[in-house]
């Protein structure tokens, strides 16, 4: 049941992607707001198409910086179901089958990790976007992790947000199996994507399993920094604010008058 499940659910995304790209030629938006905007239906259609089950506490922020932690290449098709934002993403995105392309149509700003300057040469892309009136979505980690912890935040990307003076909001992920799925399926092995194994095998895996949930939970404020010109300090604090929704989600339960379900 497994494979013909993840197969039914391959073939439903094929044909969002096939739609979303005949809109794509058809419309040709020229603009980052009609791509974002683009991006925003196409993922809201995957998430019913594949399963997921997306839940959002609080409100995405309608401008500024948005950060999060980071588990999965589905982290991006949840995050823009819910509303429309340009992503900042590390350069190996752009290779990634199916999302590459989907983030690439999309105006992603992409960073070269492991290059000097990498980060202020996004600025321009970033400023853009902030100017534009569009959030701007990052992940401070710079990879994936299974979620059992939260990595070092790089300071770049965050340096060029608040050279900006955007403000910056804090945004956390989890996922959950809602259903069984067999003794060896685990949230951070066939959920999370972390460990560069086989994109495609791990893509078939997820698409098979039942009760897949994400929350979303957003900051009620900007993060408040102490000196948005000490980029490592502005990094700890962001890493707190990230960590302290983390938290939340791990702890306590969310009342359903709080709870907004995307799908």
């Amino acid at each position: 049941m497994r494979f013909f499940r993840s197969l039914a659910r391959t073939l439903r995304a094929i044909a969002c992607c096939v739609r979303a790209a005949i809109e794509l030629l058809w419309k040709r938006p020229s603009t980052r707001q009609a791509r974002a905007d683009w991006l925003h239906r196409l993922c809201a259609r995957l998430v019913r198409a594949t399963g997921i089950e997306v839940e959002a506490v609080g409100e995405f922020p309608r401008s500024g910086a948005v950060i999060s932690n980071h588990l999965s290449y589905t982290d991006i098709i949840v995050y823009a179901s819910i509303a429309p934002c340009v992503f900042v993403s590390k350069s190996e995105v752009e290779g990634w089958p199916v999302f590459g392309w989907m983030t690439t149509m999309a105006g992603t700003v992409y960073v070269a990790r492991g290059q000097g300057g990498s980060a202020e040469r996004a600025r321009d892309g970033i400023s853009t976007a902030l100017n534009e009136g569009l959030p701007v979505m990052f992940f401070p980690e710079g990879t994936t992790t299974n979620g059992s912890h939260m990595l070092k935040f790089r300071s770049g990307l965050l340096a060029q947000v608040l050279a900006e003076s955007a403000p910056v909001t804090a945004a956390c992920i989890n996922y959950s199996l809602r259903e069984e799925n067999g003794p060896s399926v685990t949230v951070a092995d066939d959920v999370c994507y972390w460990d560069d194994g086989n994109m495609w095998l791990h893509i078939v895996r997820f698409l098979g399993l039942r009760g897949v949930r994400a929350e979303v939970r957003f900051a009620d404020a900007a993060i408040p920094f102490l000196d948005p010109n000490d980029r490592k300090l502005a990094a700890e604090e962001a890493r707190s604010a990230v960590g302290a929704l983390r938290t939340a989600a791990l702890k306590q339960a969310v009342p359903e008058s709080a709870r907004v379900s995307v799908t």
